[in-house]
């Protein structure tokens, strides 16, 4: 699928997301993250020439069509293979005996498939590769992999996300649960739904992923982050697109 038409589809896909989300407020208080940013932000995220996350989902398509086409179809095939597979991940993998992250899957793709080696947690390639997939799931409900094995990872992310860490003794739940809507040190605190990774933050002045936030959050605790990659982020992403169940697909999303 080309460029220009993956914008176009991914922008009514936003529309659809945003007018739904709008709809369903007053019957679901889960708020995106979208909701509470600034209108000039919000612009930056409704509008795809303007939103900078493009430019990395123009270089996966690139990507993608250069060494995943093989296996998933020329042209505009991609758009209905990967339709989804976004909205559900971190899904289970039987091989691993445990839940793989979309950059997960996609390079386990690479080596798999493509014999290609693994890309870096956090590469530009990885994150190209990441917003083209996610871009097809844009609009969807969030929907995450029931399968029963996943049970127990699923419980262990809770309990990583209630677990007070660092050296300032905070979880997780005490800021997105407790506190959300307030603001720390002048910045509002989000409820912290993954809806829209990867995405565009202008902190950052660039792409990155979900497992970035977290790093972002765990050092403001005065914590010791994980390694990028690590099964207790993986536990932790997979409980957090449980909590986000049923809410819209944004990525790749904008956020100041």
């Amino acid at each position: 699928m080309s460029f220009a038409r993956a914008a176009l589809l991914g922008g009514v896909g936003l529309l659809l997301a945003v007018v739904t989300a709008g709809t369903a407020q007053a019957a679901d208080p889960r708020r995106s993250g979208f909701a509470d940013m600034a209108p000039s932000t919000q612009a930056l995220q409704r509008d795809d020439t303007l939103n900078p996350a493009m430019l990395w989902v123009q270089d996966g398509e690139q990507r993608f069509q250069a060494d995943c086409a093989s296996c998933h179809g020329a042209g505009s095939a991609p758009a209905m293979s990967l339709r989804g597979a976004a909205a559900r991940h971190p899904a289970w993998d039987a091989t691993l005996g445990k839940p793989l992250t979309l950059a997960g899957r996609i390079n386990q793709c690479r080596v798999r498939h493509v014999k290609a080696p693994p890309l870096a947690p956090e590469s530009e390639g990885l994150l190209a590769l990441e917003a083209f997939v996610a871009l097809q799931s844009r609009g969807l409900p969030i929907a995450p992999d029931r399968t029963p094995a996943l049970q127990p990872f699923l419980a262990r992310g809770e309990a990583l996300y209630r677990q007070r860490i660092g050296q300032l003794d905070f979880s997780c739940a005490q800021c997105h649960d407790d506190h959300a809507g307030r603001r720390l040190a002048g910045a509002l605190i989000p409820q912290a739904h993954p809806t829209g990774y990867p995405l565009y933050r202008l902190e950052w002045q660039g792409l990155g992923s979900l497992q970035r936030r977290l790093r972002n959050c765990m050092t403001g605790v005065r914590a010791e982050p994980y390694a990028y990659g690590s099964d207790e982020y993986t536990m932790i992403e997979l409980y957090l697109k449980q909590r986000a169940a049923g809410m819209a697909m944004e990525s790749p999303a904008v956020r100041p």
